[in-house]
């Protein structure tokens, strides 16, 4: 059996091309069940639904076999225990700094004033801020970021950046991007070892999808039952 590690949302989303590429689709689609572990129409292949923060343990652990996860997300995990031989070059983002608009953060930087800064990415922000000489107290946060400059409980944000239409719609202002994210393919480091005859190929297919090498049958085939099974779901 080969256990995937997905979350739901864009990730997911994106995902299933990549997926039916490699020749698995799942049964139901996530945001239209509430099972946890979806079968798929392989039957030696099933996809466990989990939060996206918790795909690396879950992969570490040997619960799940492969995961695909965010280069964010795995940099707060370390890394340890997971092969990355693939950046899928899905859900595309930045991860940046953001002050409230009219924030002087380079003249506040400049002048060695100590900044409080919001984020759930303690790990690469404290790594950031400290390459950079920059001074903070870092605050942590699972979530609406945004809001804790709005009510003073931060000078400064640390998160992630697609368009930056939420920054603006908060009064919020890009002033540094620390690094470009995509999501990656992490394969746990035993199970590679143990079951690689089923797992390299799989892998490998995900290699050909994202260079355009190939697309399998099954996208063109399968992906409209997918479909089908979830429009009656809906009825």
């Amino acid at each position: 059996m080969i256990t995937i590690a997905l979350s739901k949302g864009r990730i997911f989303e994106e995902t299933l091309p990549l997926l039916a590429a490699a020749g698995i689709v799942p049964a139901e689609h996530p945001e239209q069940s509430r099972k946890l572990i979806i079968g798929t129409n392989r039957q030696e292949v099933r996809v466990v639904i989990v939060r996206a923060s918790d795909v690396p343990t879950y992969v570490q652990y040997g619960a799940a076999d492969i995961g695909i996860a965010g280069k964010d997300v795995l940099l707060e995990h370390g890394g340890a225990g997971l092969y990355q031989p693939l950046d899928l070059n899905i859900a595309k983002c930045r991860m940046s700094v953001a002050v409230p608009d009219g924030f002087d953060y380079a003249g506040a930087v400049k002048s060695g004033a100590r900044l409080r800064v919001a984020t759930k990415y303690l790990k690469t922000a404290s790594e950031h801020f400290a390459a950079k000489g920059v001074h903070v107290d870092l605050v942590k946060l699972y979530g609406s970021m945004e809001l804790a400059p709005l009510v003073g409980l931060a000078d400064a944000i640390v998160d992630l950046v697609s368009s930056g239409a939420t920054l603006r719609a908060n009064h919020l202002t890009e002033v540094e991007e620390i690094m470009q994210i995509s999501s990656r393919l992490v394969v746990n480091q035993a199970a590679l070892k143990v079951k690689r005859k089923s797992l390299q190929p799989v892998i490998d297919a995900f290699s050909s999808a994202i260079s355009g090498e190939c697309i399998s049958d099954v996208l063109v085939s399968a992906m409209p039952v997918f479909a089908s099974s979830s429009r009656k779901k809906d009825q």
